[in-house]
């Protein structure tokens, strides 16, 4: 799997939430399209760097190839961080970051669109909603992206498996779900457990992003 750093407004509007937002989009890219060409580039030669490693990784990880050869990642003037949900192989990521230390959300985006299509492809018949699979394949990211020490060799500077992040209605599952990833026979054998236990809670609690 290969990630290209890429510049799309059209697919970074399509994401607005109003007219405002657009009117806003439009007039970023206006005043700082050079600077996102820049800061794209620094983006791929700090992820060049990691690429082949990371991605045998997280098919180690799975046991699951990744579904596409190419995945596109578009630099943004206001989203922090997007994925589609195993939709295309394509993510967000903002242009304010450093060009390493956007590595492991840009990884983040990255596993929760790989865990998608694994549910969608492999587990369809779990009888989950997409906010189930979404709180999953979050919990799964945090996971991936801290618990192997290999990770240290591609973020060592945030390698926690942290839960103050911005979905204080996973931290529950999440911590019930790190001794799992811990302790796992294989990642079906996650994917499996995450499941029953995503099932225990009443299907709105994971309705608020």
């Amino acid at each position: 799997m290969n990630l290209k750093f890429i510049i799309d407004k059209d697919y970074d509007k399509r994401f607005a939430k109003d007219e405002g937002m657009v009117k806003y989009i439009d007039a970023q890219y206006d005043v700082t399209l050079k600077y996102l060409e820049i800061t794209k580039d620094l983006y791929q030669k700090s992820w060049d760097e990691i690429d082949e490693d990371f991605s045998d990784y997280v098919e180690k990880i799975t046991g699951y190839k990744w579904f596409y050869d190419t995945y596109e990642c578009v630099v943004s003037v206001i989203h922090s961080g997007k994925s589609n949900w195993g939709t295309a192989p394509k993510i967000i990521r903002t242009w304010k970051e450093n060009p390493y230390s956007m590595r492991r959300i840009t990884a983040h985006e990255l596993i929760l669109s790989h865990y998608f299509e694994i549910h969608r492809r492999h587990y369809k018949d779990s009888g989950l909603t997409d906010r189930q699979i979404w709180a999953l394949s979050e919990i799964a990211s945090f996971a991936i992206t801290s618990l192997d020490p290999k990770v240290k060799e591609f973020w060592p500077w945030h390698t926690d498996y942290y839960t103050n992040h911005n979905y204080p209605n996973l931290v529950e599952l999440q911590n019930d779900l790190k001794e799992v990833f811990i302790s796992m026979k294989n990642f079906d054998d996650y994917i499996q457990k995450g499941i029953e236990l995503v099932k225990k809670y009443p299907i709105e609690h994971f309705d608020a992003k």
